[in-house]
């Protein structure tokens, strides 16, 4: 295939004004004026607000290429092209695309020419282009109201560009995907789509579907390779769309596992033409969702090669709000991360992209489950014949190129659109009009990805307690998956979480302020205030800040400066988010999933994630490290608060046998031993493993446990009787020393005279801590390996907060 490829540098330029400069492809067209001096970093302080003028033009791109024979069918074949836009060769239009989420490949046979050639993409402003639909709708449709850029539901299009509540809102425009001009040659492949069947013990059949896509008749060969089996195959082409099927029958698979499950084999799959290789990874399993019905109402878990899985894991949204400013080593270093704080799932939100084939091999290879959402997300949508058209393509395209990887578990049509029928006063005031019409949308879903890939598991919505059933599901508890927000979109206590039993909660979170040395790169030292006009720009949620120093109010001392106001938020939000997992895993097989909200950042702002933009673990990341492991002990009150139940859970497929040691833990730091008992929890199950009188804890202790498991697992804890500003604290004296590692990493030794809670080390040197966010008794210390980011000149200065030095600062 002769391939001409388009990326790289292009001139951009802007018939609204006098603007120019390069860009490059891939790219988008903010960062490239941005890197130009045209416009201020929209990260930066409110500068976001001095760039608005950009997404309200028109844009264009434009580079020359040169073709030796312009003879045969030529085509352009490009992805995640943002949004609207035509595109020109040699100012003659060869496509009008409207939808980021396809793959275009249209002829361009008729503008080529011989030698030099110019393609020139014009791009319509998203904001103009969204206005323009709505006016023509049949009936007006409301968009979502964390968005300050209106419309956005218009355009099929990453819906958080317009904003939300933990995004800036520039409607950014560019070019994400690769670009080339392709003449074909007999045949091009166009999807290759893989289907697993009669997985029987000890075999199963790989039933593979190789569509190809050809202008006139004749014969090609095809080559098909998974692992060493190679079959060659000779296919007669007929103009159109044409299918080839093979089945591969492998004896005795390795099975590929979600992380903590077992191995994530993988097979190496190419199917091959004389001019085009392509090669996936194939993970041989099988995945089940049961929704069977049970006294409290219906189930939702995942069955994963027969075996039952406890999902625990957070929700992934862009990894930038600007594409230029992401990379594939930035997007696995964060996929990593989930890893290494025990997580296997990975819900893929609606208001987001469909990410592209580095995301999925990643989580292939890590073991990582993805919940895929369909990208539709808190809005109303169109239901016209048109809009429904593109939706039924952007569907096929996307199953197809996807359904392949083993880390896809399952499909769902929309993020919490069943909700937003009551979000708005049109849609309150006429919902069987609404309601009619996101039926067809779901529909039309659905009906697209069965006719696409009928292998593939659909659920309607997210959250949903099942099929056409349109209740709310953000308090009903017995069926489905759940979102549950009341304890901070209704600011209800921490304890309120243990008021629901979710049997799948795939969204529930606590806002916390990005680390310190995050709110440097964006903040002078005059906006260090909570209240302060740049502080509060970098605050997306209604409400947010006042939300989290009320939280403070009822659970701790206020912190006495800045620094610690936003080290202390960090606590909180770990808290918060442990007290809803450590109960709803001890409440498995009833329980059977804790996806909180959420994993990242797309640039720096206060918000539920547990990693900083940039990838820096918050105080939530360590803690889930803890409250994820596959073997793990929790203190959970009883309701009236009388006892403490120890609840010990086991994610494995072994027996374990738990050593439990419970102590009382003084405000001076002393340790006290209460009792130590052994208790053994079956595979896969949650079991109560000690339960104490509430009356053992005296007011001025706390109750503190440690455990070590039959696996060579353990951990720590421990729980407060009352609140945390009810305990008298007394200063822990905690000292620090550095030494270097030849590796180029440092450790770090803490040593505490007093009772130190929620140690955490903190430097402006980006890097990774082997530990954070640890308790020490008195006479006690940790040893903390630090590993820069980047090799650093000399050793990093570090700073150690604790709660009693947070609440006791200034």
């Amino acid at each position: 295939m002769t391939t001409i490829p388009l990326s790289g540098k292009w001139n951009l330029s802007s018939p609204d004004s006098a603007h120019a400069t390069s860009m490059p492809i891939p790219g988008d067209i903010h960062t490239a004026l941005k890197t130009a001096g045209i416009i201020p970093d929209p990260y930066i302080g409110r500068n976001e607000n001095d760039v608005q003028w950009v997404a309200h033009q028109d844009w264009q791109i434009e580079r020359s290429f040169n073709v030796d024979d312009p003879e045969g069918s030529w085509y352009l074949d490009f992805t995640y092209l943002d949004t609207v836009a035509i595109i020109f060769i040699n100012d003659v239009p060869v496509l009008s695309a409207d939808n980021c989420f396809r793959r275009y490949r249209p002829d361009v046979s008729q503008a080529i020419k011989p030698g030099e050639n110019t393609i020139r993409i014009l791009f319509h402003s998203n904001i103009k282009a969204g206005a323009e639909r709505q006016a023509r709708q049949p009936f007006y449709l409301p968009f979502s109201k964390n968005c300050p850029i209106p419309d956005g539901n218009m355009l099929r299009k990453p819906q958080c560009h317009f904003g939300w509540d933990w995004n800036l809102a520039i409607a950014p425009l560019g070019l994400y995907g690769d670009i080339a001009v392709r003449r074909l040659e007999t045949a091009r492949i166009e999807h290759i789509v893989t289907e697993q069947r009669h997985h029987n013990e000890g075999s199963v059949d790989l039933h593979l579907s190789v569509s190809l896509h050809a202008d006139a008749q004749g014969v090609i060969p095809i080559h098909l390779q998974l692992g060493d089996e190679r079959t060659r195959l000779d296919c007669g082409m007929r103009p159109g769309e044409n299918t080839v099927q093979h089945v591969f029958h492998i004896e005795q698979p390795k099975l590929w596992w979600p992380a903590g499950s077992g191995e994530q084999a993988l097979y190496p799959l190419t199917v091959d033409t004389p001019t085009e290789t392509i090669k996936k990874q194939i993970g041989l399993r099988t995945v089940e969702l049961l929704t069977d019905k049970d006294e409290a109402g219906s189930r939702f878990a995942f069955r994963i090669n027969g075996r039952e899985i406890f999902c625990r894991g957070a929700n992934w949204i862009p990894a930038d709000a600007l594409f230029s400013l992401t990379s594939p080593e930035k997007t696995a270093d964060l996929l990593q991360s989930a890893v290494d704080a025990n997580m296997n799932m990975i819900r893929i939100w609606g208001g987001g992209f469909y990410e592209d084939e580095t995301f999925y091999d990643t989580c292939d290879r890590l073991g990582l489950m993805v919940w895929q959402d369909f990208q539709f997300a808190c809005n109303i949508y169109p239901s016209t014949p048109d809009f429904l058209e593109k939706v039924e393509h952007e569907v096929e395209y996307q199953t197809k190129r996807l359904i392949s990887h083993p880390s896809i578990v399952l499909w769902c049509g929309d993020n919490e659109l069943v909700g937003a029928l009551l979000w708005y006063e049109e849609t309150r005031t006429n919902r069987d009009r609404y309601l009619v019409s996101y039926d067809r949308l779901n529909h039309t879903i659905e009906r697209a990805m069965k006719k696409a890939v009928p292998q593939a598991i659909w659920w309607p919505s997210s959250p949903a307690s099942g099929y056409l059933d349109y209740g709310d599901a953000w308090h009903a508890d017995g069926s489905g998956d759940m979102h549950f927000w009341s304890v901070w979109h209704e600011n209800k206590p921490f304890e309120h979480y243990r008021d629901v039993k979710p049997r799948f909660c795939s969204e529930f979170g606590f806002q916390s302020y990005t680390s310190l040395p995050v709110i440097h790169t964006y903040a002078e030292e005059k906006d260090l205030n909570i209240a302060s006009p740049v502080m509060e720009h970098h605050q997306r949620n209604v409400g947010g800040n006042e939300r989290i120093a009320a939280t403070m109010f009822r659970n701790f001392r206020f912190p006495g400066d800045f620094a610690n106001f936003v080290y202390l938020s960090q606590v909180q939000q770990g808290i918060a988010i442990k007290t809803a997992v450590d109960y709803w895993r001890s409440l498995k097989p009833h329980c059977m999933g804790a996806l909180y909200w959420q994993l990242n950042d797309t640039w720096p702002v206060a918000s539920w994630a547990s990693l900083d933009y940039g990838g820096s673990w918050k105080v939530l990341h360590y803690m889930a490290r803890r409250f994820f492991q596959p073997v793990s002990v929790a203190a959970i009150p009883s309701e009236g608060g009388k006892e403490i139940r120890f609840s010990l859970v086991n994610d494995t497929l072994e027996e374990v046998t738990v050593t439990l040691n419970v102590s009382l833990l003084d405000l001076d730091g002393k340790r006290h031993s209460l009792l130590s008992v052994d208790a053994v929890c079956s595979p896969d199950a949650a079991v109560t493993a000690l339960t104490i009188g509430s009356d053992a804890v005296s007011k001025d202790c706390l109750l503190a446990w440690s455990f070590t498991t039959s696996n060579g697992s353990g951990g720590e804890g421990h729980h407060v009787m009352e609140s945390y500003k009810a305990l008298e604290l007394q200063p822990a004296r905690l000292e620090i020393s550095v030494s270097p590692v030849g590796d180029g990493s440092f450790d770090i030794l803490v040593q505490s005279a007093g009772l130190a809670l929620f140690v955490l080390i903190e430097s402006e040197t980006p890097g990774r801590y082997s530990d954070n966010a640890f308790d020490l008794a008195a006479g006690e210390n940790r040893k903390v390996r630090f590993t820069p980011s980047e090799p650093a000149a000399g050793p990093p200065k570090f700073r150690i907060y604790d709660l009693q030095s947070c609440q006791s600062a200034g």
